[in-house]
């Protein structure tokens, strides 16, 4: 059943960055409400990390960089909800606000866009000493454990700008999410598949998140509509491991819930940016508490070494590794 116009009494203010591939997230949630009977005007913002596309994401070094000046106009009430990809918001979310539905999640992975010049279907087949273009240095850590005879250089730009850098040879490869891809219309792209456990993508990758203020009850009545419960549950075990290691893009973190025959499994590692380091462990999720879950896989981690990593990373004081119960 739609919503009437009395609990709805004008366009819900929806806020997005201005990528192509935002831009489409935000109208895939415009299309949903619209067939709750719910209408919706999009006000598109630049972010941080949007116009410093010329430094790496390493060097920025702020958390929010793609989500904070949406956060700020919901927080001032210009906009009525935000929409982001999961990945990019913090694990803690501003004072006053929340996230209100988390939308059935695209395919999670990792894939490969490869120059049309080289022969390889695989990561594997690259020859060696090939380009590979990342801004992330989670695919970076992966990349130099998996094959430390690549030359990784940083790739930013949107996810066109990437492909076009590779097709002009730039790179000679990428490393890209398939749920970009995908709802670019650009699966045709991919060339090769980085499968999970293997290989691990960002807490909450191809998960579109929908933020709201907390004391704004109609429209949290309205966006609870579109939560996807168990795309909720596997985010909510991956972002508190995240949020358990501290990490954001500082940090070679990689995390995934998958299922096999026994249920739910969360999968995570955290690396050094060389990737000469690389932690993996898994536990079982209980659909009822995924934050357990999460913060147990990072305590294991943390006894094992994540501690140490962490302090390498950030040149931190010593990180406690959390001591058995």
């Amino acid at each position: 059943m739609g919503l009437s116009a009395v609990t709805q009494p004008r366009a819900l203010r929806v806020a997005t960055r201005t990528s192509e591939l935002a831009l489409r997230q935000a109208r895939q949630v415009a299309s949903i409400l619209a067939a709750h009977g719910v209408q919706t005007e999009l006000v598109a913002f630049k972010t941080a990390g949007d116009k410093r596309v010329d430094q790496p994401l390493r060097e920025i070094g702020a958390k929010g960089l793609f989500t904070h000046e949406l956060e700020i106009a919901l927080a001032q009430g210009k906009v009525d909800c935000c929409v982001h990809s999961l990945k990019d918001l913090p694990t803690e979310s501003p004072a006053g606000l929340t996230i209100a539905a988390v939308l059935e999640r695209e395919d999670p992975r990792d894939v490969l866009v490869v120059n049309e010049s080289i022969a390889a279907e695989s990561l594997a087949e690259l020859p060696r000493g090939s380009r590979i273009g990342t801004s992330s240095l989670r695919r970076r850590a992966q990349l130099r454990a998996a094959r430390p005879d690549l030359d990784v250089v940083d790739l930013r730009g949107n996810v066109p700008t990437r492909i076009r850098k590779v097709d002009e040879g730039q790179v000679h490869a990428a490393i890209l999410a398939a749920a970009g891809l995908r709802r670019l219309d650009a699966h045709g792209r991919i060339s090769a598949w980085l499968d999970a456990p293997e290989w691990l993508p960002a807490p909450g990758q191809g998960a579109i998140a929908v933020q709201a203020r907390d004391d704004d009850a109609p429209t949290l009545g309205i966006l609870t509509r579109l939560n996807h419960a168990p795309t909720a549950v596997a985010v909510t075990a991956e972002r508190a491991f995240l949020a358990a290691l501290e990490g954001g893009c500082q940090v070679p973190i990689g995390a995934l819930v998958m299922s096999d025959a026994s249920g739910l499994v969360l999968y995570g590692l955290i690396a050094d940016v060389d990737g000469r380091r690389v932690l993996r462990g898994y536990t079982a999720v209980d659909p009822d508490d995924p934050t357990a879950a999460g913060a147990s896989l990072a305590a294991d981690l943390l006894r094992r070494g994540a501690a140490q990593i962490l302090v390498g990373l950030r040149g931190l004081e010593a990180v406690p590794a959390p001591q058995p119960e």
